[in-house]
Protein backbone atom coordinates (compact mmCIF):
# COMPACT_ATOMS: atom_id res chain seq x y z
CA UNK A 1 0.00 0.00 0.00
CA UNK A 2 1.53 3.69 -0.29
CA UNK A 3 0.70 6.97 1.22
CA UNK A 4 1.52 10.19 0.82
CA UNK A 5 2.14 12.60 3.62
CA UNK A 6 1.61 16.48 3.21
CA UNK A 7 4.51 17.93 5.11
CA UNK A 8 5.69 21.38 3.54
CA UNK A 9 3.96 23.50 5.30
CA UNK A 10 5.37 26.77 7.63
CA UNK A 11 3.56 25.77 10.80
CA UNK A 12 3.26 28.99 12.04
CA UNK A 13 0.37 28.39 14.30
CA UNK A 14 2.92 26.21 15.93
CA UNK A 15 5.44 29.08 16.38
CA UNK A 16 8.45 29.83 17.82
CA UNK A 17 8.67 25.95 17.80
CA UNK A 18 8.79 25.90 14.11
CA UNK A 19 11.32 28.49 14.01
CA UNK A 20 14.12 26.56 13.43
CA UNK A 21 12.16 22.76 12.99
CA UNK A 22 9.95 21.98 10.38
CA UNK A 23 6.95 21.00 12.07
CA UNK A 24 6.60 17.54 11.16
CA UNK A 25 9.59 17.05 12.95
CA UNK A 26 8.36 18.66 16.19
CA UNK A 27 8.65 15.90 18.93
CA UNK A 28 5.86 13.92 20.37
CA UNK A 29 7.45 12.27 23.32
CA UNK A 30 10.68 10.67 22.18
CA UNK A 31 10.13 11.10 18.26
CA UNK A 32 8.97 13.73 15.38
CA UNK A 33 5.59 13.20 15.10
CA UNK A 34 6.38 12.29 11.52
CA UNK A 35 8.79 9.20 12.52
CA UNK A 36 5.77 7.99 14.73
CA UNK A 37 3.33 8.15 11.64
CA UNK A 38 6.05 6.64 9.31
CA UNK A 39 5.88 3.63 11.76
CA UNK A 40 2.82 3.69 12.40
CA UNK A 41 2.02 3.36 8.51
CA UNK A 42 5.00 0.59 8.09
CA UNK A 43 3.13 -1.17 10.61
CA UNK A 44 0.13 -0.94 8.87
CA UNK A 45 1.56 -2.69 5.70
CA UNK A 46 2.27 0.39 3.91
CA UNK A 47 5.94 0.35 1.89
CA UNK A 48 5.67 3.35 0.22
CA UNK A 49 5.42 6.68 1.15
CA UNK A 50 5.92 9.98 -0.63
CA UNK A 51 6.83 12.89 1.37
CA UNK A 52 5.27 16.28 0.07
CA UNK A 53 8.32 19.26 1.01
CA UNK A 54 9.09 22.77 1.07
CA UNK A 55 9.59 24.73 3.77
CA UNK A 56 12.81 23.40 5.91
CA UNK A 57 12.46 20.17 3.71
CA UNK A 58 15.84 19.42 3.50
CA UNK A 59 16.32 19.27 7.34
CA UNK A 60 13.36 16.37 7.32
CA UNK A 61 15.32 14.39 4.87
CA UNK A 62 18.60 14.57 6.44
CA UNK A 63 17.12 13.39 9.70
CA UNK A 64 15.15 10.34 8.41
CA UNK A 65 17.87 9.54 6.27
CA UNK A 66 19.76 9.21 8.91
CA UNK A 67 16.80 8.21 11.61
CA UNK A 68 18.00 3.84 12.54
CA UNK A 69 13.95 3.41 13.33
CA UNK A 70 12.72 4.04 9.79
CA UNK A 71 11.66 0.43 8.80
CA UNK A 72 13.77 -0.64 5.79
CA UNK A 73 10.47 -1.91 4.62
CA UNK A 74 9.16 1.54 3.84
CA UNK A 75 10.01 3.53 1.02
CA UNK A 76 10.41 7.00 1.49
CA UNK A 77 10.40 9.56 -1.51
CA UNK A 78 10.59 13.03 -1.49
CA UNK A 79 8.75 15.40 -3.95
CA UNK A 80 9.51 19.10 -3.75
CA UNK A 81 7.53 22.10 -4.49
CA UNK A 82 8.91 24.61 -5.63
CA UNK A 83 5.96 26.65 -5.33
CA UNK A 84 2.86 26.39 -3.29
CA UNK A 85 0.39 23.81 -5.13
CA UNK A 86 -2.09 24.25 -2.14
CA UNK A 87 -3.19 20.74 0.06
CA UNK A 88 -4.40 18.52 -3.08
CA UNK A 89 -2.34 20.29 -5.76
CA UNK A 90 0.83 18.75 -4.83
CA UNK A 91 -0.62 14.87 -4.93
CA UNK A 92 -1.15 15.60 -8.91
CA UNK A 93 2.50 15.79 -9.25
CA UNK A 94 3.31 12.69 -7.68
CA UNK A 95 4.16 8.83 -9.81
CA UNK A 96 0.81 8.09 -10.81
CA UNK A 97 -0.97 5.32 -8.65
CA UNK A 98 -3.30 2.66 -10.46
CA UNK A 99 -5.00 1.86 -6.33
CA UNK A 100 -6.41 4.23 -3.57
CA UNK A 101 -3.65 6.18 -2.16
CA UNK A 102 -3.73 7.25 1.72
CA UNK A 103 -3.05 10.90 1.78
CA UNK A 104 -2.59 12.75 5.39
CA UNK A 105 -0.55 15.69 6.72
CA UNK A 106 1.89 15.19 8.63
CA UNK A 107 1.23 16.24 11.92
CA UNK A 108 -1.54 14.20 13.04
CA UNK A 109 -0.91 11.86 16.39
CA UNK A 110 -4.11 9.00 16.12
CA UNK A 111 -4.89 5.23 17.29
CA UNK A 112 -6.45 4.79 13.74
CA UNK A 113 -5.92 1.68 11.61
CA UNK A 114 -5.03 2.97 8.23
CA UNK A 115 -5.38 -0.84 6.94
CA UNK A 116 -9.07 -0.74 7.60
CA UNK A 117 -9.61 3.06 6.42
CA UNK A 118 -8.56 1.80 2.95
CA UNK A 119 -10.31 -1.19 3.74
CA UNK A 120 -13.54 0.60 3.83
CA UNK A 121 -12.54 2.86 1.03
CA UNK A 122 -12.52 -0.07 -1.42
CA UNK A 123 -15.79 -0.96 -0.02
CA UNK A 124 -17.08 1.61 -0.33
CA UNK A 125 -16.63 1.71 -4.28
CA UNK A 126 -15.90 6.19 -3.56
CA UNK A 127 -13.44 8.39 -5.42
CA UNK A 128 -12.79 9.39 -2.07
CA UNK A 129 -12.84 9.21 1.75
CA UNK A 130 -12.27 11.69 4.39
CA UNK A 131 -11.59 10.20 8.41
CA UNK A 132 -14.16 12.51 10.49
CA UNK A 133 -13.97 12.84 13.70
CA UNK A 134 -16.91 14.10 16.04
CA UNK A 135 -15.80 17.62 17.64
CA UNK A 136 -17.78 19.35 20.56
CA UNK A 137 -17.68 23.14 20.49
CA UNK A 138 -18.72 25.10 23.80
CA UNK A 139 -20.29 28.38 22.98
CA UNK A 140 -19.83 30.81 25.81
CA UNK A 141 -22.57 33.11 25.08
CA UNK A 142 -26.41 32.47 25.06
CA UNK A 143 -27.80 32.08 21.65
CA UNK A 144 -30.42 33.71 19.98
CA UNK A 145 -32.83 32.12 18.13
CA UNK A 146 -35.38 33.26 15.65
CA UNK A 147 -35.57 35.50 12.32
CA UNK A 148 -35.36 39.03 11.62
CA UNK A 149 -36.57 40.76 14.48
CA UNK A 150 -38.28 38.04 16.31
CA UNK A 151 -36.97 35.94 18.99
CA UNK A 152 -38.60 32.41 18.33
CA UNK A 153 -36.22 30.91 21.44
CA UNK A 154 -33.06 30.75 23.98
CA UNK A 155 -30.61 28.25 24.33
CA UNK A 156 -28.01 29.64 27.24
CA UNK A 157 -24.22 28.41 26.32
CA UNK A 158 -24.81 25.63 24.52
CA UNK A 159 -22.29 23.03 23.02
CA UNK A 160 -22.54 22.28 19.21
CA UNK A 161 -21.47 18.93 17.44
CA UNK A 162 -19.52 18.76 14.19
CA UNK A 163 -18.06 16.21 12.37
CA UNK A 164 -14.69 17.62 11.25
CA UNK A 165 -11.69 16.29 8.65
CA UNK A 166 -9.07 14.96 10.44
CA UNK A 167 -6.70 15.68 7.88
CA UNK A 168 -6.14 11.65 6.72
CA UNK A 169 -7.73 10.71 3.34
CA UNK A 170 -8.25 7.84 0.82
CA UNK A 171 -7.85 9.35 -2.87
CA UNK A 172 -9.31 6.91 -5.83
CA UNK A 173 -7.33 6.99 -9.20
CA UNK A 174 -10.38 9.64 -10.38
CA UNK A 175 -9.86 11.66 -6.99
CA UNK A 176 -6.46 12.53 -8.90
CA UNK A 177 -7.65 12.79 -11.81
CA UNK A 178 -9.99 15.51 -11.41
CA UNK A 179 -6.79 17.94 -9.44
CA UNK A 180 -6.25 20.53 -12.23
CA UNK A 181 -2.74 21.89 -12.97
CA UNK A 182 -1.34 24.21 -10.17
CA UNK A 183 -2.36 25.17 -7.14
CA UNK A 184 -5.77 23.57 -5.87
CA UNK A 185 -6.94 22.83 -2.31
CA UNK A 186 -8.43 19.86 -0.93
CA UNK A 187 -11.81 21.61 0.14
CA UNK A 188 -12.26 22.71 -3.83
CA UNK A 189 -11.52 18.91 -4.26
CA UNK A 190 -14.28 17.60 -2.50
CA UNK A 191 -16.62 20.10 -3.61
CA UNK A 192 -15.91 19.38 -7.48
CA UNK A 193 -16.01 15.29 -7.17
CA UNK A 194 -19.14 16.47 -5.23
CA UNK A 195 -20.77 18.50 -8.14
CA UNK A 196 -19.40 15.63 -10.92
CA UNK A 197 -21.35 13.49 -9.26
CA UNK A 198 -18.57 11.34 -7.88
CA UNK A 199 -19.50 9.57 -4.34
CA UNK A 200 -17.28 11.26 -1.45
CA UNK A 201 -17.59 9.45 1.87
CA UNK A 202 -16.77 9.84 5.53
CA UNK A 203 -15.06 6.89 7.91
CA UNK A 204 -16.45 7.77 11.20
CA UNK A 205 -13.51 7.85 14.07
CA UNK A 206 -13.90 7.71 17.83
CA UNK A 207 -10.39 7.03 19.53
CA UNK A 208 -7.54 9.32 20.16
CA UNK A 209 -6.97 12.16 17.27
CA UNK A 210 -4.59 15.16 17.91
CA UNK A 211 -3.43 17.70 15.13
CA UNK A 212 -0.24 19.15 16.95
CA UNK A 213 -0.45 22.41 14.69
CA UNK A 214 -1.26 24.66 18.11
CA UNK A 215 0.98 25.01 21.31
CA UNK A 216 -2.80 23.78 23.14
CA UNK A 217 -3.26 20.35 20.78
CA UNK A 218 0.86 19.83 20.93
CA UNK A 219 0.70 19.78 24.70
CA UNK A 220 -2.35 17.54 24.86
CA UNK A 221 -0.50 14.89 21.98
CA UNK A 222 2.13 14.79 24.49
CA UNK A 223 0.08 14.50 27.70
CA UNK A 224 -1.93 11.35 25.78
CA UNK A 225 1.52 9.92 24.47
CA UNK A 226 3.06 10.39 27.78
CA UNK A 227 0.28 8.21 29.16
CA UNK A 228 -0.59 5.68 26.88
CA UNK A 229 2.77 5.14 24.88
CA UNK A 230 2.08 1.27 23.93
CA UNK A 231 -1.06 2.90 21.97
CA UNK A 232 1.11 4.77 19.38
CA UNK A 233 4.19 3.51 19.73
CA UNK A 234 4.30 -0.07 17.20
CA UNK A 235 6.29 -2.48 17.38
CA UNK A 236 8.07 -2.44 13.83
Amino acid sequence: MRAAILAGGLGTRLAPYTTVLPKPLVPVGERPILELILRQLSACGFNRVDLCVAHLGELIRAYLEQSADIPDTLKVNYHWEDEPLGTAGAIRDLERCNNPMLVMNGDILTTLDYSELIAFHEESGAAMTIAAHRKDVKIDLGVIEGQDAEVTGYVEKPTLGYEVSMGIYVYSPAAIDRIPEGRFDFPDLVLALIADGQRVCKYQFDGPWYDIGTPSEHAAANAAYGEARELYEPSV
